[in-house]
């Protein structure tokens, strides 16, 4: 699918794998609205980039602020690309060392923002990407939704975040064979380890370890990588319905 003079809405746009993803777009002529709780930073990577980029402000659980930035999205230009890269962690076990049960509100923020929060920006920008005029093969766009390999092989401490990933990837399938209908293919990102500002506040020594681990290259992957998939997954008419891992082969242990 072409990407100049498209509109692309990216969900935790403003830092990390989102922004990436913002910049490798915006290069390929898309007209991007950052959709982030950080509107400081929103406003300035808009700023920054110009070429029509815009911003909204918000959380991906709220209906209406999800509605306000698919409808700024849907000005800028034909909104043809949703990419859902919010999201937050948590640790903690299912019962700690002192026999303390895990926080059931805990759980259920990381799941409210990282599942249900993936779906409702999906639902929200499918229904004014479904309006839009279908293209070569009848497409008319493409969404892209950010998982994790915790998905798979979730580590001591991350049975909030592993479930809610793995919500993503079981949403995966279901959602592209719903979106067929009107012209829509649904992927899912699942990457590894990734040098995002929170591994950024770890030491040096910490991050090196991290990626010794990493089956080939031995480090951290880089955000532009994944934002380099997502240019692929958006380019590729071909590609639907697919969770494609991005970890260097790496495999988690339990801890």
């Amino acid at each position: 699918m072409r990407i100049e003079n498209t509109s692309a809405l990216v969900t935790g746009g403003a830092s990390g794998l989102g922004e990436a993803t913002v910049r490798a777009l915006a290069a390929k002529g898309a007209l991007c609205t950052i959709f982030d709780r950080d509107e400081a930073r929103a406003k300035a990577l808009a700023s920054e980039l110009g070429n029509g980029t815009a911003y909204v402000s918000g959380d991906v659980g709220d209906p209406e602020a999800v509605t306000q930035a698919v409808e700024q999205a849907a000005e800028s230009g034909e909104l043809r690309i949703a990419v859902s890269c919010a999201g937050i962690g948590w640790a903690q076990r299912t019962v700690g060392r002192q026999g303390e049960p895990h926080d059931l509100d805990a759980f259920k923020t990381v799941v409210n923002v990282n599942l249900v929060g993936t779906f409702n920006v999906m639902r929200l920008a499918a229904g004014a990407i479904a309006r839009t005029e279908p293209g070569e093969d009848g497409e008319r766009g493409v969404v892209v939704n950010t998982a994790s390999i915790a998905a798979y092989e979730g580590q001591i401490g991350q049975i909030s975040y592993s479930a809610s990933k793995g919500g993503v990837v079981g949403m995966t399938v279901p959602a592209a064979r719903d979106l067929s209908a009107v012209g829509i293919r649904v992927n899912t990102i699942a990457p590894g380890l990734m040098d995002t500002p929170l591994l950024g506040l770890l030491p040096e020594e910490q991050r090196a370890a991290l990626g010794a681990g990493v089956l080939f290259p031995k480090r951290l992957g880089y955000p532009a990588e994944f934002a380099q998939l997502v240019v692929t997954i958006v380019e590729n008419p071909y590609l639907n319905g697919e969770t494609i891992r991005l970890d260097g082969g790496l495999r988690m242990p339990p801890k």
